[in-house]
């Protein structure tokens, strides 16, 4: 599962990933453009579209219309260490939505993989290689 990260100028990077180009940018204020989201909002934004993914899921299996249904995801930031301190999804259903589905629902939508994957988190490896020419 390779994905290639190149930089396309100033303070944008690309990454490159099964055919897609998922583009980043940092703010102005930092001196970027503005022309993209940051790695971190595709980062927040990977977590509520998983479970937004799996909401959609259950409740198409369901026949349950899903046009009224709308999830928030709620950062709460750690001021001193400026790290993320908690995520919270609210799934604002509609009035007419099955009572019986209520807590279905957030059990389903606690199976995003994104999320396991933060419980669980990977071992990070991070070095430098040379490319080396062929002629």
């Amino acid at each position: 599962m390779d994905m290639r990260i190149r930089f396309p100028g100033g303070k944008r990077v690309n990454a490159t990933y099964k055919g897609f180009t998922i583009k980043t940018d940092q703010p102005t204020e930092s001196d970027g453009e503005g022309s993209a989201p940051t790695p971190f909002d595709l980062f927040l934004a990977s977590i509520g579209t998983c479970s937004g993914f799996y909401v959609l899921s259950f409740c198409q299996a369901r026949n349950i219309p899903t046009e009224k249904i709308t999830l928030v995801l709620k950062a709460e930031r750690n001021e001193e260490t400026k790290t993320i301190a908690k995520i919270a999804i609210e799934i604002l259903l509609p009035e007419e939505f099955p009572e019986k589905y209520t807590d279905q629902l957030v059990r389903v939508a606690e199976k995003c993989t994104v999320k396991k994957n933060l419980e669980n988190p990977p071992l990070f490896e991070i070095y430098t290689k040379r490319e080396t020419k062929t002629e």
